[in-house]
């Protein structure tokens, strides 16, 4: 028998482990008679006219003709359902298609129920932007909302007015979570109609929630108003106590949904091919810039012109509650971006090979050339875009800092070895990206530990081996490998952050076996 099937149901978000599926059927668009319905008619008059074939007494030649006649109509309505059906589906849900299996094999598949639309304002930089994209696309799959292409902060210290489509690739995006929820560019017509005779309701959703929370206090809200806009995208989940099938969906917006635009994956692979060729590289995230300075009031090796300026950008900014601060006692706290030199110093005892390539993945070095001389005493091979690429590879971005910071990230992502001088989100996500990718090695600097180490070598109370074994021995378990999540009940600021471990989405390793093992292999490559 030839395949047959309804034209494909439109498939949206259903629900999570602890929300019912949503539910089941087939259906033909709004118009026309059902495929099934259809189908049973034509097994019907197959059978009819075999039983009268069958029994030569019963039939006669027009029976035959009138049977012959009957199924070819029938046939030929189908047909006109289906083009029907596709045309109408083409006009609503640019994804669905026509497709021909055979009656028993049809899959039922969810009918997408759309509780409302969701639009979001993302706050922060590149990527603490890129996770709370990835929560809000997860947030709108499990409460079966429609989300629209979100929106960039263009109003934080960095100034970059850069869009969505100018960062990622948008029909990417779209088309590779299309399974899964439906996205749009921009509010339909009718419900930007909507808009002028209300004003949009807007919220800004609780900071580390739990899907109990969007279930019975957000979704209500937008079964009332249908459209909701959500001022704030940082943070808005849960690092842990989420069902398995909400972190993996995380995890695949984020690795998978979340592509640069191919414009700056083309800049990145060129700038790590041109680092290729000449040996291994690793990318040292070197968070020494004047905003993370002036931000955590970390005043090491700078002087007091230095100090003044820093302190007034730190007063100027109204968002940054911190004002006063003890540089030294958050130094000794681990809480400040190490100096380039005090880097160099690390990674040379962690017996790190002084010919390799460091690549600077970072903004504007505060102090510039003169700054990392400390670290070029170690390692001279030091490199960045701005110096591996012509200025016209680079005309289009340059002045974009988030556009800029995503060619870092391509290119720290397929280092040899990647190394934060502070643990941000790009350090964090990152490490956590690499995990995702095969357990590459990270080396997260333990700050509190190697600042009291250095202070002790560099006075003369400790010899350079002494020093080096130390350094050594404080970071084995912190060279990418797996590892679990922390987790402290009721203190979700305190655990560890989800990107920076998405075990739910990683291999299963043990710390007795495997995850040792991997640990160790890790440690023999350095």
């Amino acid at each position: 028998m030839d395949k047959i099937s309804c034209t494909k149901v439109v498939v949206l978000p259903g629900e999570s482990e602890d929300k019912p599926s949503g539910k089941m059927g087939y259906k033909v668009g709004s118009r026309g008679i059902k495929c099934e319905k259809l189908r049973n008619l034509i097994i019907r008059a197959v059978k009819t006219h075999k039983s009268n074939s069958s029994n030569p007494a019963s039939s006669t030649p027009g029976e035959s003709r009138f049977w012959a006649i009957g199924i070819t109509l029938l046939l030929i309505v189908m047909w006109t359902c289906g083009m029907q059906s596709m045309a109408f589906q083409n006009a609503k849900w640019p994804a669905a298609t026509l497709k021909f299996i055979h009656p028993a094999v049809i899959i039922p598949e969810r009918v997408y129920r759309n509780n409302g639309y969701l639009t979001v304002s993302s706050n922060g930089g590149l990527n603490q932007m890129r996770s709370g994209i990835s929560d809000m696309v997860t947030i709108a799959r499990f409460l079966n909302l429609t989300l629209v292409v979100p929106e960039l902060d263009n109003t934080s210290f960095w100034q970059d007015n850069s869009q969505f489509g100018d960062i990622f690739d948008v029909d990417h995006f779209i088309d590779s979570l299309r399974d899964e929820l439906r996205i749009v560019k921009e509010l339909p017509p009718y419900q930007k109609y909507k808009l002028k005779s209300r004003p949009l309701f807007q919220l800004a959703p609780r900071s580390w929630s739990n899907m109990s929370y969007y279930y019975n206090t957000v979704l209500p809200i937008f079964r009332k108003f249908k459209i909701v806009h959500f001022l704030k995208t940082d943070a808005r989940l849960s690092n842990n106590e989420l069902p398995e099938n909400v972190q993996k969906m995380r995890c695949k917006v984020y690795y998978e949904g979340l592509r640069f635009t191919p414009y700056l994956e083309k800049i990145g692979k060129k700038v790590v091919s041109i680092l290729r060729k000449k040996g291994p590289f690793l990318a040292l995230h070197l968070r020494y810039e004047k905003d993370m300075l002036a931000f955590t009031g970390c005043t090491k090796e700078l002087n007091k012109q230095e100090v003044d300026e820093l302190t007034s950008m730190r007063y100027a900014c109204p968002w940054w509650k911190e004002k006063k601060i003890n540089s030294t006692q958050k130094r000794e706290e681990g809480l400040c971006p190490m100096t380039p030199g005090e880097v160099g110093l690390a990674l040379k005892a962690l017996d790190i090979d002084p010919e390799i390539q460091v690549y600077i993945a970072a903004g504007e070095i505060y102090g510039k050339e003169k700054r990392l001389e400390g670290l070029r005493a170690f390692y001279p091979n030091l490199v960045k875009k701005e110096t591996l690429l012509p200025s016209s590879d680079l005309g289009e971005i340059k002045d974009h800092s988030n556009r800029m910071a995503a060619v870092d990230y391509i290119v720290s992502l397929a280092s040899d070895i990647f190394a934060p001088s502070y643990d941000g989100n790009m350090a964090k996500v990152v490490e956590g990206h690499r995990r995702y990718l095969g357990y590459k090695t990270t080396i997260r600097l333990d700050r509190k530990v190697l600042v009291t180490l250095i202070d002790k070598y560099k006075s003369g109370k400790m010899r350079w081996d002494e020093f080096s074994d130390s350094v050594k021995k404080a970071h084995r378990g912190l060279m990418g490998g797996p590892v679990q999540r922390l987790k402290i009940r009721g203190k979700p600021k305190e655990e560890d952050y989800f990107y920076l471990d998405p075990e739910e989405c990683l291999p299963k390793m043990y710390p007795s076996s495997q995850g040792k093992s991997a640990k160790l292999k890790q440690q023999s490559s350095i």
